[in-house]
């Protein structure tokens, strides 16, 4: 099995004094979902946006499909990583429909439109193409928005909390229906949140970072 990130002996600080990310080793395998868990301020969301290529950590490597995308004397930047990308937010486009919104990342494909199509059926979602993203609800937008991201064929979806502002009742029914989509289609995904029986129902592996290091890693199967 392939890895599709690889990051060695990763540092970060904001201040050049304290850092907020601490001798990072993380290896995560094609095909598999990995949680990051730790609570607000414990520096997983750094670590995410630096693998995304958003910040550039203070030393280290991160590789994806075995290149280097960041290091001492190299910095691809996030639109060459190959990487999708799922934020608290979900930063849907208001003024395009939901159909444009997930054209929007394979415009220049000429199979554009197939993709787009199978991803909205995909995600039972199909009947909102038309809508803009205002007139639909969150867990909706959410729906949208992993169509979206997942429309390029990324190597690596990140996502950052990403049902954090669904309600109970819908965070549990997307649950099953994302970790089915993702393990029908062979994703390797990488998710940031605080929540453990979501990373435990959603992952194969588990890792818990406290003030800035790896405390914990936990296979769930």
């Amino acid at each position: 099995m392939n890895n599709i990130l690889e990051i060695f002996d990763l540092n970060h600080s904001f201040d050049k004094e304290v850092y907020v990310l601490n001798n990072i080793n993380l290896t995560v395998k094609s095909g598999e979902i990995l949680s990051i868990l730790g609570p607000s301020g414990c520096g997983k969301t750094t670590l995410l946006r630096i693998i995304a290529g958003l910040e550039k950590q203070a030393n280290g490597i991160i590789k994806i499909n075995n290149k280097i995308v960041s290091d001492q004397s190299c910095f691809i930047p996030p639109e060459r990583r190959n990487l999708g990308l799922i934020v608290q937010e979900r930063s849907l486009f208001p003024h395009l429909t939901n159909y444009e919104n997930i054209l929007f990342g394979i415009k220049n494909l000429d199979d554009k439109n197939e993709i787009a199509r199978d991803y909205l059926e995909l995600f039972k979602i199909d009947h909102l193409k038309d809508k803009y993203p205002h007139e639909i609800s969150g867990g909706e937008q959410q729906r949208i928005a992993l169509a979206r991201s997942l429309a390029p064929s990324p190597a690596l979806l990140l996502m950052d909390e990403p049902f954090n502002a669904l309600d109970e009742k819908l965070k549990i029914e997307m649950y099953a229906e994302i970790k089915k989509i993702f393990k029908e289609k062979k994703l390797t995904v990488l998710i940031v949140s605080h929540d453990r029986d979501e990373a435990a129902f959603l992952s194969d592996k588990l890792i818990t970072i406290e003030d800035g290091s790896i405390k914990e890693m936990l296979d769930t199967n």
